[in-house]
């Protein structure tokens, strides 16, 4: 088993404490925010950074998907999103760039081993950096808006 990872960022116009406060909100903002490979987004604690936990299905290709049922942790400005269903573990950085900040969320897991693990470590991150990147083009409308 390998580590496989996908990093994605973005620049947004918008002060860091706006930024990470926005990707905290996991009642409001974040369902607006998500992609339509995001399916029966829900909350199932909380809704406001730390502590809260929810529950969706990445569905990454027609063939894969993933049920990630996701503690949130709030540790200065980085946000992560740890799956209770495998080793799946989002990060979500946000750093003052000039008037605005930089937004890097970064998903990594450790991978299937054999030949499996190449085509997935070799595969599965261009396909999440697509997604991420919709996504993150989501949160810089909303929030420079």
């Amino acid at each position: 088993m390998g580590q496989v990872s996908a990093s994605s960022s973005v620049t947004v116009a918008a002060a860091p404490d706006k930024v990470l406060a926005a990707l905290a909100d996991y009642q409001e903002v974040r369902p607006r925010i998500l992609t339509e490979q995001y399916l029966d987004y829900r909350v199932l604690e909380g809704g406001q950074g730390d502590g809260t936990v929810a529950q969706w299905t990445l569905q990454a290709t027609q063939k894969r998907s993933r049920d990630i049922k996701a503690t949130v942790s709030v540790s200065g400005s980085t946000i992560t999103e740890t799956d209770a269903n495998s080793t799946l573990v989002t990060t979500w950085q946000v750093a003052p760039a000039g008037a605005g900040s930089t937004v890097t969320t970064t998903t990594a897991w450790k991978g299937a081993g054999g030949i499996g693990g190449f085509f997935e470590k070799t595969f599965a991150p261009l396909g999440l950096r697509k997604i991420q990147e919709q996504v993150l083009a989501k949160l810089k409308a909303a929030v420079e808006a």
